[in-house]
C-alpha cells in the first residue's frame, strides 16, 4: 500500500496582522483556512485515486470534507498549535509546520499505476492552488462589501492565500514521501526510480533538517511571494 503524505508549512513572512482579540479568535481566524487546506488536499488525493479505480480511500471514509477523518493528532494539532502559541507569546516570524494523516492508495487497482499515481499525487497541490485563488477572490469581493470588511476577515483571507501556496510549494518539493517526490518518481527510468524510492525512509528527516536550518524557508518563501503576486495581478488585488 502506498500513502500520499502531506506536510504543512508556512514560511516566515514577518508578523501576520496581530489583533487585540483573544487567542481563541486568532486560532479560529487562522485555523479555518488551515483546516480547509489540509482537508481538501487529502480528499483530492482520494477522489482522483477513485477516478482511476482505487476505492481504498473511499471505503475508509477519506473522500470527505470532514476534517476529523484527515487529522493526525500530533502533526495536525499539537505541533502547529505549539508553534503558533510560541509565536503568539514570544514574537518573531510565524512558522507553522505539521502533517496530516496519509491517504492510503493502492496503485495495483490502477490501469496504469505509474501515470495514474502521478495525477493522484499532483491532485493535492493543485487543490491548494485552487484554494489560494479562491481565497484571493473572496478578498477581492470583500472590497465591494465594506460593511463586512474587517481586519480579522482580511487576515483570514491573506492567511488562506499564503498557507495554501506554502502547502502547495512544500509538497511539490521532490523529496519522498511528499507529492513532488511521487511525481518525480513517475518520470524516472525504472532503475533510477527504484534507487530513488529507497530514499523515502529518510524523507521527513530531510524535510525537518531543511526546516530547522532555514533552507526550507529560503526555498518556499520566494516562490510563495511570486505566486501571491501573480494571483493578485490576475484578480486585480
Amino acid at each position: 500500500m502506498m500513502r500520499t503524505c502531506q506536510a504543512m508549512a508556512l514560511p516566515p513572512y514577518g508578523r501576520i496582522a496581530r489583533m487585540d482579540a483573544s487567542i481563541l479568535v486568532n486560532i479560529i481566524l487562522y485555523g479555518v483556512p488551515a483546516v480547509l487546506a489540509v482537508t481538501l488536499h487529502e480528499a483530492a488525493h482520494g477522489y482522483v485515486a477513485r477516478k482511476f479505480g482505487d476505492r481504498t480511500a473511499e471505503m475508509l471514509g477519506r473522500i470527505t470534507l470532514n476534517p476529523i477523518k484527515h487529522i493526525d493528532p500530533i502533526g495536525t494539532i499539537l505541533v502547529p498549535l505549539g508553534l503558533f502559541l510560541m509565536w503568539k507569546f514570544m514574537g518573531g516570524p510565524l512558522f507553522l509546520f505539521g502533517w496530516a494523516k496519509p491517504v492510503p492508495i493502492q496503485p495495483r487497482y490502477f490501469k496504469d499505476p505509474i501515470r495514474n499515481m502521478r495525477w493522484v499525487a499532483a491532485a493535492g497541490p493543485l487543490s491548494n492552488l485552487a484554494m489560494a485563488i479562491g481565497w484571493a477572490i473572496i478578498g477581492r469581493l470583500m472590497l465591494f462589501m465594506p460593511d463586512l470588511l474587517s481586519a480579522g476577515v482580511m487576515s483570514m483571507v491573506i492567511f488562506g492565500v499564503l498557507f495554501n501556496l506554502s502547502l502547495m510549494v512544500l509538497n511539490l518539493i521532490p523529496i519522498l514521501p511528499l507529492d513532488g517526490g511521487r511525481v518525480l518518481y513517475s518520470f524516472l527510468p525504472w532503475k533510477w526510480a527504484m534507487s530513488y524510492a529507497r530514499t523515502e525512509r529518510y524523507g521527513f528527516i530531510i524535510v525537518l533538517v531543511l526546516a530547522m536550518t532555514g533552507i526550507l524557508s529560503a526555498i518556499i518563501r520566494p516562490l510563495v511571494a511570486f505566486g501571491s503576486l501573480l494571483i493578485g495581478m490576475a484578480i486585480g488585488l
